[in-house]
């Protein structure tokens, strides 16, 4: 058991303690070297570049830079560059359209280190460096160029970036990759607010063009409804005498349903009047002659009375009063 121990406690300070100082001291006398994902290592002895290693993996170094690499911590340096994809937005640079308009630009870009021996030694600051010609690229390609194509052609703007930066990118160590025009707009505070007012005025001329529109269309619509209507009931006029005319014609052929149905209409339109009627019995010449003088006054006159008498209709012999309704 103590032999396990005694076992156990050395392999634990071995790999924790002891194991780390050995590959710390293996390192910094030049053995071996780890390279990361998505870097470079750039080795540099009295001002020559002993050698790159872009790949990443663990590599024997005096197998790749020889006997230097012993020294190369302690007479040298190694530079360690990130070779991953970068990227950054320039915003709002200054462009004068052909209009003389004055115009801000928004700037997108990606850049990745492909060189990493011009990165370190052709600028001393090749990232800002990278950015200010992105900017002076922008004003010369993209100055007097129509506002219309300014605002709507953004792919053939951001190609002429491009192909205009990519060249000296190229010198100081970076690729240039994706350029885009993210944005474009007014940097005039009074231009933007007139901009915005004819936009308002014009949407308001649409607007109310579409109304009227639909109030035309509307009335087009009701119009030959209308008419259609007023075709129909004329058609329904001209017809409904002939159907009359046929029905009276059909009904007069029986003299006694033609009696029956003229009194009955005769009675109908009675009743529906506002005329006043008084029945006679028969035979009673004086009471006729007495309700003819109270419907007229000569001393005071009296607003004209219509009165539509019947021809007298036999009462039965047991009635001996007239009856006024």
């Amino acid at each position: 058991m103590e032999m396990f121990m005694s076992g156990f406690v050395f392999t634990f300070l071995a790999c924790f303690f002891i194991l780390p100082i050995m590959f710390g001291f293996a390192r910094l006398f030049g053995i071996y070297t780890i390279v990361n994902e998505g870097q470079c290592h750039v080795y540099v002895m009295f001002g020559q570049v002993l050698g790159v290693l872009k790949e990443p993996g663990i590599y024997f170094l005096p197998w790749n830079i020889g006997i230097k690499a012993f020294f190369i911590h302690f007479l040298g340096s190694c530079s360690k560059v990130d070779t991953r994809l970068d990227q950054e937005y320039l915003r709002s640079q200054p462009v004068n359209s052909e209009e003389g308009a004055p115009m801000g630009i928004g700037i997108w870009f990606e850049m990745v280190i492909n060189n990493p021996v011009a990165f370190l030694f052709k600028n001393a600051d090749p990232r800002n460096s990278l950015s200010t010609n992105v900017r002076s690229a922008a004003v010369r390609c993209l100055s007097n160029m129509k506002l219309g194509d300014m605002l709507e052609d953004r792919h053939t703007m951001s190609q002429k970036v491009r192909d205009e930066v990519s060249p000296q990118a190229n010198e100081w160590g970076y690729k240039v990759g994706s350029v885009y025009i993210r944005k474009v707009h007014f940097r005039d505070k009074k231009m933007i607010s007139q901009i915005q007012e004819k936009v308002v005025n014009r949407l308001r001329q649409v607007t109310s063009a579409i109304k009227q529109d639909g109030a035309n269309q509307v009335s087009i619509i009701t119009s030959t409804a209308e008419n259609q209507a007023a075709a129909e009931f004329a058609k329904a006029a001209a017809v409904r005498p002939k159907i009359v005319g046929e029905a009276l014609q059909e009904i007069s052929r029986d003299p006694e349903i033609s009696n029956a149905l003229f009194e009955i209409l005769e009675a109908q339109k009675l009743a529906e009047g506002n005329t006043q009627i008084t029945m006679i019995p028969s035979k009673t010449p004086m009471l006729r002659e007495l309700l003819a003088a109270e419907s007229v006054d000569i001393d005071e006159p009296q607003p004209m009375r219509f009165r539509q008498e019947r021809m007298p209709i036999e009462a039965p012999d047991n009635d001996k009063k007239g009856r006024k309704n």
